[in-house]
Parts: structure tokens; C-alpha cells; sequence
């Protein structure tokens, strides 16, 4: 989600006549947790909870608006690099970080594709490209994207494609240029893969050729709703990991 919607679907939120006791926290999270985030909000309302607003982009998007002083309640970043960001500017309560869950990072092409690599050092992804370019979220900014260049750098084939990328503005972005045929490949997390019907894996990328995917979550400092707390413990009980895991996600060791 641009920032300039963003700034819009927050303001739109937040200006209905609602009390915080009347809407639930307001929830900022990655891009790729679209599905188990909402599900989650859903299972809380089912509680007789006030439903979450949550608002999804890539984490680097949602850490500058927190910074610029967005009302947020909870943020659940793609990396701990930009947790880190908020917490070395003071943005985070003390003692509400923590692990949350995991992920793959994959390869993916359109449905239709019959390409099976095996993502070893030196695989032939500029053949696998052929004439394409390669979908990944920004590598400069947005955590899928530089878990992507880590991978291939340790696999020595960035060097081959690093001109030939096309740059999204988050994962589900770049999964929508390889839905869509725009790409004929793209990396991206192995959940986004799993809530895709138009693409299939084609690779799977060694966990031992980039860090470890974590997304850890916080409440924000300056937020004041009542029920922030409440949600964050949720997500992190064993019921709420459930749902996540549903959606094919693991969990920091």
C-alpha cells in the first residue's frame, strides 16, 4: 500500500465517531500476513472483542509511519531490522517485543509453469528467466527483498540477475507480478506461495543461505487503547500461534 493510502485508510479509521472501547487496537503488519492476521482478528471479535483494524504494507512503509506519529497500536514487522529501527528512536513499549512466528523463502513462477530447480550454488535462474525479470519486493527497503539478495549472493547468482529485477513495492506485489504473467519468476515468502492460487513453488531457498525469517511484534509507545495488550498476548498464546500455523507458518526456535 503506497504511503499516501496508507496516511488516507488511517485517517479514515481512525475519524469515525468510535471510542477506543468501541473499535479494536490498530494493528500495522507486514504485507505478507494478510490471511492469518485477519483470521486472527476474526477469532478475537468471535470472542466479543472489538475487531481489530489492521493495515497492511511492507514493513519498511509501516515503521516510517509509525515514526512520522501514525496512531498505531501493535506493529508486526517482516524483520527484526526495522523493529530495531523503532526501538533505537524509543517507538516501542518496553517489554512488549517478542518472537512472534517464521517463514520460507521461495521461488515461485505462474501456474501453468512446469519449471522445477533444485536452488543450489550456481542453479541457472538467468536461464530460468529467459527473456523476464525477476519480481521481489525492494531490496532496499522491504525485508523480503533483502533476505532475497542475501540468498542469491550466498548462491552466486546476484551478480547474473541484480539488473533485472523488477522491484515491488511489497511481497504480495511482487507475487501479484508473477500471477498476473508480468514475471515469469519471483521470490517470495512460502505463505504467500500457500494463499496463491496462480502461482506454484519451483524451488524452495536453503535456510542456511540468509538469516532467519522472524517477525517480531511490539505495541507501539504512544498507544493507549485498552485492548492493545490483550490482542498482542493473544496472538502469541498457543491458540493464536494455531491460527498462524494454519496458514503455514512456523515459529522461532
Amino acid at each position: 500500500m503506497p504511503i499516501l493510502r496508507l496516511l488516507c485508510f488511517l485517517f479514515l479509521a481512525l475519524a469515525a465517531p468510535l471510542s477506543a472501547q468501541q473499535r479494536g487496537p490498530l494493528v500495522l503488519a507486514a504485507a505478507s500476513l494478510q490471511e492469518s492476521m485477519n483470521d486472527a482478528a476474526d477469532a478475537w471479535a468471535a470472542r466479543r472483542h472489538p475487531r481489530p483494524v489492521i493495515s497492511f504494507a511492507a514493513s519498511s512503509a509501516l515503521a516510517r509511519q509509525i515514526e512520522s506519529g501514525a496512531p498505531a497500536d501493535l506493529f508486526i514487522s517482516a524483520d527484526e531490522e526495522w523493529m530495531d529501527y523503532l526501538q533505537g528512536k524509543g517507538l516501542l513499549r518496553p517489554g512488549t517485543r517478542a518472537g512472534f512466528v517464521s517463514n520460507r523463502l521461495v521461488l515461485v513462477a505462474p501456474a501453468a509453469s512446469s519449471l522445477r530447480l533444485s536452488l543450489v550454488r550456481g542453479f541457472p535462474l538467468v536461464k530460468a528467466l529467459g527473456s523476464g525479470r525477476l519480481a521481489m519486493g525492494d531490496p532496499g527497503a522491504v525485508p523480503a527483498g533483502k533476505y532475497g539478495v542475501e540468498a542469491m549472493s550466498n548462491l552466486g547468482v546476484w551478480g547474473q540477475v541484480q539488473t533485472r529485477v523488477a522491484r515491488a513495492e511489497n511481497v504480495r506485489a511482487a507475487l501479484a507480478f508473477v500471477e498476473r504473467g508480468a514475471a515469469p519468476l519471483g521470490i517470495v515468502y512460502a505463505t504467500d506461495a500457500m494463499a496463491a492460487k496462480g502461482v506454484r513453488v519451483v524451488g524452495v531457498f536453503p535456510a542456511s543461505s540468509h538469516r532467519p525469517i522472524t517477525y517480531p511484534l511490539a505495541l507501539v509507545s504512544r498507544s493507549a487503547h485498552p485492548e492493545a495488550e490483550a490482542f498482542r498476548r493473544f496472538l502469541l498464546s498457543r491458540e493464536g500461534k494455531a491460527i498462524f500455523a494454519r496458514r503455514g507458518f512456523t515459529f522461532p526456535r
